[in-house]
C-alpha cells in the first residue's frame, strides 16, 4: 500500500475500520464494544480473551470477523484429553520412510481458541509459545507461524467443572480481556429474527494479510506524547502493593498487581484507538477507554476483596 504521508494512510485506516464495522454488523447484532477492542487487539498484534456464558455469539463473532478480514481461521475445540501434538501438529514417516511434519491447525492467520480452560496446563503451554514467540517447536526444529497471527479465545464464566484455570503468565499473554453482557431487549428480537430464517448473508472481504500487516506497523508508528505514556505507566504502577504509586484500595484490595507487558499494552493499544477515531496521537482519554480490559485479568483480588463484593473493574475506575 502507497500514501504520500501517514496522515493519508491513518485516513484510509478508518475508513477501512469503518466497512469492517458494516460487515461485521450485517452478522452480529450489537456488541459494538466488544467488536471494537477486539479489532484493536488485532491491528495491535495482540490476541483476546472473550468471556461469556453460552449463546452470546462468542464463535460466530472470531468466524464473522476471519472472513471480513479476509484471512486463513482455523477453530479448536479444547478438550481434556487434547494433547499438544493435536494443536501443533505431528511427525510422520512418508512413503520413502523420511519423517516429514504434519501441521496442526495453529498454522492459521486467525486462531479460535474454544473454551479454552478446558485443557490441561500441557496443552496451554504449547498454545503459550505459539501466543509469545510466534512459532511452535517440534521434535527439536522451530517452525515459524503464519504472519498476522492471532488467538481469539472463548471462556465460559459460569461452568467450572472440569476446567483448569489459566495460569498468570498464560492470562498476561492475552492483550484484551472481554466481558460479554446479555443483549438487550430490541437487540435478542433482531438476533431471533436473523437466526430463524433461511437468509444468507454474504460477506466482503475488507482487508487481506498484506494490508493489515502494514496497518499494524502504521499503529507502531504513531507518535506518543511523554505525559500520555507517564499516565498509563503511572496506573501500572498504582496497582502494585509496594509501589511508589500505590494507593490505598490497592493495599486493602489486591494480592497482586500488573506486570510491564500492561503498561506497554496500554500505550499501543491508545495508539490504536486514537488511530480508528482519525486521530493521529493518543491522549489520556484513549488510555482510559481501553483499560479496563487490559487490566482486568492482571488484578488479583485478595480475600478482603470477595468478601466484600468488590470487582475489579471498580477498582481499576476507582485509580482511573
Amino acid at each position: 500500500m502507497n500514501f504520500n504521508s501517514d496522515s493519508e494512510a491513518i485516513e484510509a485506516f478508518v475508513e477501512k475500520y469503518k466497512q469492517l464495522n458494516s460487515e461485521i454488523g450485517k452478522v452480529i447484532v450489537g456488541q459494538e464494544e466488544t467488536i471494537k477492542n477486539v479489532l484493536i487487539s488485532i491491528f495491535s498484534k495482540g490476541h483476546c480473551l472473550l468471556v461469556g456464558v453460552p449463546g452470546l455469539a462468542k464463535t460466530l463473532l472470531v468466524n464473522t470477523i476471519s472472513d471480513a478480514l479476509g484471512l486463513s481461521f482455523n477453530r479448536i475445540q479444547f478438550t481434556p484429553d487434547l494433547m499438544p501434538s493435536d494443536i501443533i501438529g505431528n511427525e510422520i514417516l512418508d512413503e520413502d520412510r523420511n519423517f516429514k511434519f504434519i501441521k496442526g491447525p495453529l498454522f492459521a492467520n486467525i486462531i479460535l481458541a474454544d473454551e479454552i480452560n478446558r485443557t490441561p496446563p500441557k496443552t496451554q503451554a504449547a498454545l503459550l509459545e505459539a501466543m509469545q514467540e510466534k512459532q511452535v517447536t517440534a521434535a527439536g526444529k522451530r517452525y515459524i507461524l503464519d504472519n498476522p497471527f492471532f488467538v481469539l479465545a472463548t471462556q465460559n464464566p459460569i461452568e467450572q467443572e472440569g476446567t483448569y484455570p489459566l495460569p498468570e503468565a498464560q492470562l498476561d499473554r492475552f492483550m484484551f480481556n472481554v466481558w460479554l453482557d446479555y443483549p438487550k431487549f430490541e437487540e435478542e428480537l433482531r438476533v431471533v429474527k436473523l437466526t430463524t430464517t433461511t437468509t444468507n448473508v454474504k460477506l466482503n472481504k475488507v482487508l487481506n494479510a498484506q494490508e493489515i500487516v502494514f496497518f499494524q506497523d502504521l499503529i507502531r508508528k504513531i507518535p506518543v506524547a511523554d505525559n500520555v505514556i507517564e499516565y498509563a505507566v503511572k496506573l501500572v504502577h498504582k496497582t502494585r502493593l509496594n509501589g511508589e504509586f500505590s494507593t490505598d484500595i490497592t493495599k486493602k484490595y489486591l494480592q497482586w498487581g500488573a506486570g510491564p507487558r500492561a503498561s506497554q499494552y496500554l500505550i499501543i493499544g491508545a495508539k490504536c484507538h486514537a488511530a480508528i477515531r482519525g486521530k493521529f496521537s493518543p491522549d489520556i482519554e484513549d488510555v482510559k477507554a481501553i483499560a479496563v480490559p487490559i487490566l482486568r485479568h492482571r488484578l488479583v483480588l485478595n480475600y478482603k476483596a470477595e468478601a466484600e463484593g468488590v470487582s475489579v473493574e471498580q477498582i481499576i475506575n476507582q485509580l482511573l
